[in-house]
């Protein structure tokens, strides 16, 4: 038997899931696995991430994990919205910059600065502040039964990027009642107080609440 109930995390960003397995190591009783441990074909994850929320998105990629891997999968679509620009870039923050045409796909860091490029040129001409909210949503699928969690982290846009830690928006994010960005902050800082730590706390505490019974063969 053994010590810990295995999760795998269905998404291929190696920063989420460094990210979600530090948050995670709170609860010793579960373990995050990469996606690739159990499937070779990851890329269908982007297949189904095709929905308009990040509920839906989280709930497509959770399902589809389980029924490909037979375990408990962990689906997570989580995104900026800011409010000047109507919620943009929302469901499509990761690929909300396009490559210019005839130029090689942006490598993951290459979007992120992409990204953010682009999110400043569309502020620029917009009254300060601009305010923001970082969302997460999470579907934990297992045998079956979808547990479902939703959280959001406030604060608003800089127009110069400042730290060099975390990845996509958060050089130029600053948490409501904080000076510095999520970039600025250590790990352990940020994996307090971002969305996603409060979307797995929430979480956790649904599991207990429901007890769910986790198989440990």
């Amino acid at each position: 038997m053994r010590l810990t109930n295995k999760i795998i995390l269905a998404s291929t960003n190696n920063h989420k899931l460094k990210e979600f397995q530090a948050i995670w190591k709170a609860y010793p009783e579960f373990e995050i696995i990469p996606v690739h441990e159990f499937i070779r074909n990851t890329e269908k994850l982007s297949f189904v991430e095709t929905h308009n929320t990040f509920l839906d998105n989280a709930i497509a990629k959770s399902r589809l994990v389980s029924q490909c891997s037979h375990q408990v999968a962990l689906g997570d679509d989580s995104g900026l919205e800011v409010d000047a620009l109507a919620g943009k870039p929302g469901v499509h923050s990761f690929r909300y910059a396009k490559p210019p045409m005839g130029h090689a796909p942006y490598s993951r860091q290459e979007q992120d600065w992409a990204n953010i490029e682009l999110l400043l040129h569309e502020l620029k001409p917009k009254r300060k502040p601009w305010k923001a909210s970082f969302k997460c949503a999470l579907a934990l699928t297992i045998e079956g039964i979808m547990m479902l969690s939703e959280e959001t982290l406030e604060g608003e846009i800089i127009e110069t990027p400042q730290g060099n830690n975390g990845f996509g928006y958060d050089p130029v994010f600053i948490p409501q009642g904080f000076q510095k960005t999520l970039a600025e902050m250590a790990d352990k800082e940020k994996n307090t107080i971002s969305h996603r730590a409060k979307a797995v706390y929430q979480l956790i505490f649904k599991i207990k609440e429901c007890t769910i019974v986790f198989a440990k063969p």
